[in-house]
């Protein structure tokens, strides 16, 4: 068992004692419990602030572009609005895992000659990519997220559905 001395005032020299060297020699701070719960304090807020910087951030960004299905092939690469009348739809045979089978929409011209078209999932469990065909079918819709290319054709995959619009006079 170590042994410890006691200094004048009753105190073990291992303790710091406010605005005495402490036996490392390095003053102890006069009140250590405000200190730290300053610190505390200081460390909390900030970390609100850092939170919340991305909504603010986001709330201030503009909403994208809007263009039509014609224009998106100049767009690939960019996060926009794509809005045109729903044509034509095709199921695909595979199932994604979680997803079910996507569908494709073609906006404004249908195959064998696509301008656009966006890809989406039936309902939340995904076992129903009829009830997406026709919800959409025939409609003015749209649809928001980055334009890629496939087999030189734009278009966009909206998993999300809340990403895809229907015009109110549509509805």
């Amino acid at each position: 068992m170590p042994k410890f001395s006691l200094d004048v005032v009753g105190m073990p020299d291992f303790l710091p004692r406010a605005g005495f060297p402490n036996p490392a020699g390095l003053m102890a701070p006069a009140n250590p419990r405000n200190e730290n719960m300053t610190t505390g304090k200081t460390l909390i807020l900030t970390m609100c602030i850092i939170g919340l910087l991305p909504v603010v951030s986001a709330q201030s960004a503009p909403p994208p572009p809007r263009i039509t299905s014609a224009d998106a092939k100049s767009h690939a690469g960019e996060t926009v609005t794509v809005c045109g009348k729903v044509v034509d739809t095709k199921v695909s045979k595979y199932a994604l895992a979680g997803r079910g089978k996507p569908v494709n929409l073609d906006l404004d011209q249908p195959e064998p000659n696509p301008v656009f078209f966006f890809v989406t999932f039936g309902s939340q469990s995904g076992a129903n990519p009829e009830e997406a065909q026709s919800a959409y079918q025939g409609k003015s819709v749209c649809v928001t997220g980055k334009i890629a290319v496939a087999g030189g054709v734009p278009y966009i995959m909206a998993a999300d559905r809340s990403k895809i619009k229907i015009h109110a006079e549509d509805k």
